[in-house]
């Protein structure tokens, strides 16, 4: 079992978690894969009808928040038994950072849930924005190689393009959310212009966030402990 990692002199944009918080999410590991698991579990039950209606081919890029806790799971179980794979963590921070606000934006500018009080998208939204905080917690026991993070960056880039811009096999595969936008197909109002927008820039934001972590401990001469 990996013992705790010491906390990072980081500055607070790129750690903002306060360190008894990461400490103790740390301490604590196997709860929160038991919540990931969990919201995993739930996350591929709701996109069951949507991956009935898309090619076999497509489906890894159609359950993005699920795809991303599962990704948690495996970061934090790799760090736990010794076996850290920076490729994993880098994945894991930019999916779980990237979806996990990207729902938050969905609720709030387009299911518009502080007006509608709807208590199911208000789960999403609380949900999803615990999820999007966990990532600050992955720079404590990950080093992220800058391949590591360009895997990340490809793969999540990827994802954008065919969920906004460019279906390959069959029609866009972003998530089908919110009464603005009904269906996959419908890309003419405001919905689809801002859920795209936000997936772009929070993949970039993600990205710059890990480089700037592995960027900021060369100049401290530290360094994380993955492979």
């Amino acid at each position: 079992m990996a013992s705790l990692p010491a906390a990072d002199d980081l500055p607070a944009y790129l750690a903002p978690l306060p360190t008894r918080i990461e400490t103790l999410t740390l301490r604590f590991a196997w709860v929160i894969v038991a919540i990931n698991l969990a919201g995993t579990a739930f996350g591929f039950w709701y996109y069951r009808f949507q991956l009935l209606n898309t090619p076999l081919v497509m489906w890894p890029v159609v359950p993005d928040s699920p795809v991303a806790t599962l990704l948690m799971i495996a970061s934090l179980v790799s760090w736990r038994i010794g076996r850290n794979r920076s490729w994993i963590h880098a994945l894991a921070f930019v999916g779980n950072l990237k979806y996990g606000f990207w729902v938050v934006i969905v609720q709030l500018t387009i299911n518009d849930v502080l007006a509608t009080g709807d208590p199911y998208h208000w789960f999403l939204l609380v949900s999803h924005f615990g999820m999007g905080l966990q990532a600050f917690v992955i720079h404590r026991y990950a080093d992220f190689s800058v391949p590591a993070v360009g895997v990340a960056a490809g793969w999540f880039g990827f994802n954008d393009v065919v969920d906004y811009f460019l279906p390959i096999v069959g029609t866009y595969h972003h998530s089908y959310f919110g009464p603005r936008l009904v269906g996959p197909g419908n890309h003419d109002v405001l919905a689809h212009d801002i859920a795209a927008a936000a997936a772009v820039s929070l993949t970039l934001l993600a990205t710059f966030l890990a480089l700037a972590v592995r960027v900021r401990r060369g100049e401290s001469g530290t360094a994380g402990g993955s492979e």
